[in-house]
C-alpha cells in the first residue's frame, strides 16, 4: 500500500489497516459511490491519506474512479477476492442444492449462515421470482441473541459457551421484539433444542418472519439454514415451513458426518 506519513515506512501496518478501513466503508456505505472528502471525513483521516490509499486501491482494481464525477466505487477484484472465500467453504458448496430446493418449495427466500465469534453471518441467499420478497447482506455480522438464525446457532453451542455469551455480551435490541432479557432467552434457547428449530417473528429486523435450523458435522453447529419472508404471508406458514427446514438440514448434516439419534 502507499506510504503513511504518520508512520514513516513503506507498506506500514497502519496503512495497510487504513485501506481496510476504507474497503470496508465502501461495503457498508448505503450508497454506491464515495468521495474522497466522504471517506476522508467518516474515517477522520486526511484527504491526501485517502487520496494515496485509493490510488494504491484503483492499481490493484480493488476500487474504481468515475473521471467525469470523480467518485469511487467498488472494483472487480473484490469479487476475486469474496469468490475465491466462498469456494474454501465447502458447506457452501454442499448446501446450494438444499436451499435452492427450500426456496422453491416455500417461494421464500433461504439463506446460509456462518458463525464468527459473538456473530453469525450471512454467505449465502437463494431468493425466490417475485416481487415482494426477503434479501439479506451477505458478509454483515449479526449478534447471536437476535433473530432465527442467530438463536439457531446459540442454542446448540456447548452450554458453557452459550452462557458465557449470556453473561459477556450485551444483549441490545435490534427491534421493539429482540429478546434482552437473559432469563428469557435462556428459556426460549431451550425451546429451539427442544423443537430443533429456531422462530423469529420481526427480532431481527422490523417487517421479517424466518424460521432456521442448524446444521451439524460430527462435531457441533457448522451453519445454519433458515427461511425468512414478510410477517403477513409468513406467519400462518411457520409449522409447514420449520418441518421443511429441519428435514432439509437433518439430511445435509448427515451427508455431514453427523450422526441423528432421536433428535438433534
Amino acid at each position: 500500500m502507499a506510504e503513511d506519513t504518520e508512520t514513516g515506512g513503506g507498506r506500514s501496518v497502519t496503512s495497510i489497516e487504513r485501506a481496510a478501513d476504507v474497503l470496508f466503508l465502501f461495503a457498508e456505505s448505503d450508497r454506491p459511490t464515495l468521495g474522497v472528502t466522504e471517506i476522508s471525513n467518516a474515517l477522520e483521516i486526511s484527504k491526501a491519506v485517502v487520496h494515496r490509499i485509493l490510488t494504491s486501491l484503483r492499481e490493484r482494481d480493488l476500487v474504481l474512479l468515475d473521471e467525469e464525477n470523480r467518485r469511487y466505487s467498488l472494483g472487480p477484484a473484490v469479487l476475486r477476492l469474496a469468490d475465491a472465500y466462498r469456494d474454501r467453504l465447502d458447506i457452501r458448496l454442499l448446501a446450494g442444492d438444499t436451499m435452492r430446493h427450500l426456496s422453491r418449495l416455500t417461494d421464500e427466500t433461504a439463506t446460509l449462515s456462518i458463525r464468527s465469534g459473538d456473530h453469525r453471518i450471512y454467505i449465502d441467499k437463494v431468493t425466490p421470482d417475485r416481487e415482494v420478497r426477503m434479501d439479506v447482506q451477505l458478509g454483515r455480522p449479526f449478534p447471536l441473541h437476535a433473530g432465527a438464525s442467530s438463536k439457531a446457532f446459540l442454542a446448540f453451542l456447548p452450554e458453557e459457551e452459550r452462557e458465557d455469551y449470556i453473561a459477556r455480551v450485551r444483549l441490545d435490541a435490534m427491534t421493539a421484539q429482540t429478546i434482552t432479557d437473559p432469563a428469557v432467552l435462556r428459556r426460549e434457547l431451550d425451546q429451539v433444542r427442544q423443537q430443533g428449530f429456531a422462530i423469529s417473528m420481526g427480532e431481527r429486523q422490523a417487517d421479517a418472519a424466518s424460521v432456521a435450523a442448524p446444521v451439524f458435522d460430527a462435531d457441533g453447529p457448522v451453519a445454519v439454514i433458515s427461511v425468512s419472508g414478510p410477517i403477513e404471508r409468513f406467519r400462518d406458514r411457520v409449522a409447514d415451513t420449520a418441518a421443511a427446514v429441519t428435514e432439509a438440514t437433518r439430511e445435509l448434516s448427515v451427508r455431514l458426518g453427523h450422526r441423528v439419534a432421536g433428535g438433534r
